[in-house]
C-alpha cells in the first residue's frame, strides 16, 4: 500500500474526508462480538472498509434496515464439478452472497496437468469473484488407476509459491500419509516449508491413524459424515468444513454436534455444487438457512460462513466488516431466509436482487480441449468372460456417491461372458482409458442403475476422468463411447444405436463453455430422457451416480481403467466371488 492511499483511508475513517461509498441505515453483523449493531452506516473508500458509524460519501445508499452481512467464503468447492468455468461459477454464486471461494482445481488437473491449473488461475481473474486455489496434491488421486498427468513434489514447487495458491488440497492418499511414504513426505513438505495449508479428506479414519493424520500437518477435513466423527477431528484441532452439495449432504447432520463452545471451528463449504442446485437452492445463503432451521444462532451461523474461513486460510483482509478489510458486503432482509438483496466486492456492487451486474469475459481455453486419446477401442474390448456365474457387483446406494459391494449369480453363455437378464437389474459398466493411450478398458458389473435401454456415456469420472459408459449391449455401450469422443466428452444418451441427447463439455472433457443456465436445462432434458427412455430408475440421479463410480477413495466397490477395486481393502478383487457354502 501505497503512503498516500494508507493516509486517505485514515482521513475518511476519522471523518475529515468523505467516503466513496457510505451504506447507511444497516443492521451490521458483529461477527466477532456475535452481535448486531444498529442503524449504522459502512463507509468504503478505495476498496476497503474504512469505518462503521456516522459517516458522508460521494455514493449514499440506504439499505433500510436490512442485514449487513460480511462477504461469504466457500471453504472448498471443485469448480469443475459444476459443469461451467470459473468465470461462469462467478456470474452463478456472488449473487448468492459469495465473494470468495477455496476452489480445488484437482478435477481438471487431473486431466490437462499444469496447463490445467493455469488455465484456471486464469479464468479466475475474469470474474469478480475472489476464487483462490488449493495446489491438487493427489494426480493422480490414487496409483490405482491413469489419469491425464502426474504432478510430483518437484512439479508442485513453483505453483506453490503462487499468490492466487492458499496451500495444498485435500490429500486423499490417506494411506500414504498414515504409511509416512517417502513421494507423500515430499508433497507435505513442499507445503510446510512454503508456510501453506494442507486440506485433508479422510472419512472413516481415527485412533492413532487419524494422530498421524493431523500429525502430519493437514488442518481441515470435509468428508466427514456422523457427528462422531467431526467431534474426533475437533478434538485434535481440526477445522471441520461442513458440506452440503449436490451430491452429498452433511450439513444437517453435523450441525447436531455444533456449540458455541467449538462452532469457530466450524467452516460452510459445498464441494460440489451444480448449477441447478445453484438456480434452485443458491449457495451460501442455502447453507444459512439450514442452520437456523436446524436451531443454529443465525449468528454463529454467519461466522461460519465469514469469518471462520477467513481465519482458517490465512485470509487476514476479510471474514468480517471492520475498519481495513475489504468492502465485501452482502444486504440481505433477514437473519432466517437469507434473501440476498444486494452484493459488493471491494466496494463495487457486483449483484443486485439476483442478477450479476458486470458483464462476462471468457478465457481462452484453447490448450484445456481435444483431451481425448483412446488407443485401439473396439466393441470387442467390453466383453466380460467370467470363470464362475458368482460374482462380484457393484452395488448403487442411492443419494450419494458410497457404493455396496455385492454378490450376484449371473448368467454365461456358452464361452463364459455375462449375459444380461432384465430382472436382476444387472448391467456391464466400463471405463475406458482416455488420456495415455494405454488401450485400458476394464469391465465390472453394476446392479441398481435401472437401465433397460441402450446405453449411457460419461467422461467426468472423478477423480482421473476416463470414460465411464453402462449399457445394455456391448453395441450400444461401444456406439456411446464413439459418440463421446467425437464431441469432445461430456454425456451421451444413446438408445437403438443412436444419439437422443447429449451434453458437449469440450474444456477437458469435464467443463461446459455454455452457461450456467443452459447446463441446467440441457442436464434436466438428459435426466428426464434417461428415466423416460432408457428406464433408469428415479431415484437414482443418472449422471453423477456414474462420474463418481471410479472414485477409489470412496467405499466400497469402485471401478478404474485397471481393473475392480476394492476400497476397504484398498486393492484390486477378481470379478468372480468366492461362493458361500
Amino acid at each position: 500500500m501505497e503512503k498516500e492511499a494508507l493516509k486517505k483511508r485514515i482521513e475518511v475513517a476519522a471523518g475529515r474526508l468523505p467516503a466513496d461509498l457510505v451504506i447507511k441505515n444497516c443492521k451490521v453483523v458483529d461477527v466477532y462480538n456475535a452481535a448486531i449493531i444498529e442503524g449504522q452506516a459502512i463507509a468504503i473508500v478505495d476498496g476497503c472498509i474504512a469505518g462503521i458509524g456516522d459517516y458522508t460519501g460521494r455514493q449514499e445508499i440506504d439499505a433500510h434496515g436490512q442485514y449487513a452481512l460480511p462477504g461469504f467464503i466457500d471453504g472448498h468447492i471443485h469448480i469443475e464439478s459444476s459443469y461451467v468455468t470459473p468465470e461462469e461459477i462467478g456470474r452463478l454464486l456472488v449473487p448468492h452472497g459469495a465473494t470468495t471461494i477455496i476452489a480445488d482445481p484437482h478435477e481438471i488437473v487431473n486431466v490437462c496437468g499444469l496447463d490445467g491449473l493455469r488455465f484456471m488461475l486464469d479464468a479466475a481473474k475474469k470474474t469478480k469473484l475472489d476464487i483462490r486455489f488449493m495446489l491438487p496434491s493427489c494426480v493422480p488421486a490414487t496409483p490405482f488407476e491413469h489419469a491425464g498427468a502426474v504432478i510430483d513434489a518437484a512439479a508442485m514447487e513453483n505453483p506453490i509459491t503462487e499468490e492466487q495458491i492458499l496451500g495444498l488440497a485435500e490429500f486423499m492418499n490417506y494411506p500414504g500419509v498414515i504409511s509416512a511414504t517417502d513421494d507423500v513426505l515430499d508433497k507435505l513438505l513442499v507445503a510446510i516449508r512454503a508456510g501453506k495449508r494442507i486440506d485433508g479428506h479422510s472419512p472413516g479414519i481415527g485412533g492413532k491413524d487419524l494422530n498421524a493424520y493431523v500429525g502430519s500437518g493437514i488442518h481441515t477435513d470435509h468428508e466427514c459424515s456422523t457427528t462422531e466423527e467431526m467431534l474426533d477431528r475437533l478434538s485434535r484441532g481440526m477445522y471441520i468444513l461442513m458440506r452440503e452439495g449436490s451430491a452429498c449432504h452433511n450439513l444437517r447432520t453435523l450441525l447436531k454436534a455444533v456449540t458455541p463452545a467449538n462452532s469457530r471451528r466450524c467452516i460452510l463449504c459445498s464441494d460440489d455444487r451444480q448449477p441447478e442446485t445453484i438456480l434452485k437452492l443458491g449457495h451460501l445463503d442455502n447453507h444459512l438457512r439450514i442452520c437456523v432451521e436446524e436451531g443454529l444462532d443465525p449468528i454463529l451461523a454467519v461466522q461460519m460462513a465469514t469469518l471462520n474461513a477467513a481465519e482458517c486460510f490465512g485470509l487476514n483482509d476479510r471474514g468480517a466488516i471492520a475498519p481495513g478489510l475489504r468492502g465485501d458486503i452482502v444486504l440481505v432482509d433477514n437473519l432466517k431466509d437469507f434473501h440476498v438483496q444486494r452484493v459488493w466486492i471491494q466496494g463495487e456492487e457486483i449483484a443486485r436482487a439476483g442478477t450479476y451486474l458486470p458483464a462476462v469475459e471468457r478465457c481462452d481455453s484453447t490448450a484445456v480441449r481435444g483431451s481425448f486419446h483412446v488407443k485401439d477401442f473396439s466393441m470387442a474390448k467390453l466383453q466380460l468372460p467370467l470363470q464362475s456365474s458368482h460374482v462380484h457387483v457393484i452395488d448403487i446406494l442411492p443419494g450419494g456417491v458410497v457404493t455396496g459391494k455385492g454378490t450376484a449369480d449371473v448368467q454365461r453363455n456358452e464361452r463364459g461372458e455375462f449375459i444380461y437378464q432384465p430382472e436382476q437389474d444387472i448391467v456391464k459398466v466400463a471405463v475406458v482409458e482416455r488420456h495415455q493411450n494405454t488401450g485400458n478398458v476394464a469391465v465390472a458389473l453394476l446392479r441398481g442403475y435401472g437401465i433397460q435401454h441402450g446405453a449411457v456415456a460419461v467422461s467426468i469420472a472423478h477423480d482421473s476422468h476416463n470414460i465411464i459408459v453402462v449399457g445394455i449391449t456391448d453395441e450400444e455401450m461401444a456406439f456411446a463411447v464413439e459418440q463421446l469422443i467425437a464431441q469432445g466428452g461430456g454425456i451421451v444418451l444413446v438408445k437403438d444405436k443412436a444419439v437422443i441427447d447429449a451434453m458437449p463439455m469440450v474444456i477437458g472433457g469435464i467443463m461446459s463453455d455454455q452457461t450456467g443456465e443452459w447446463v441446467s436445462e440441457k442436464l434436466k432434458q438428459i435426466h428426464e430422457k434417461a428415466y423416460a427412455e432408457l428406464g433408469i430408475r428415479r431415484d437414482v440421479e443418472p449422471v453423477m451416480t456414474l462420474c463418481f463410480m471410479s472414485l477409489a477413495v470412496i467405499p466400497e466397490l469402485k471401478l478404474t481403467d485397471q481393473g475392480l477395486f476394492d476400497v476397504t481393502q484398498f486393492a484390486f478383487i477378481p470379478l468372480e466371488a468366492d461362493v458361500v457354502i
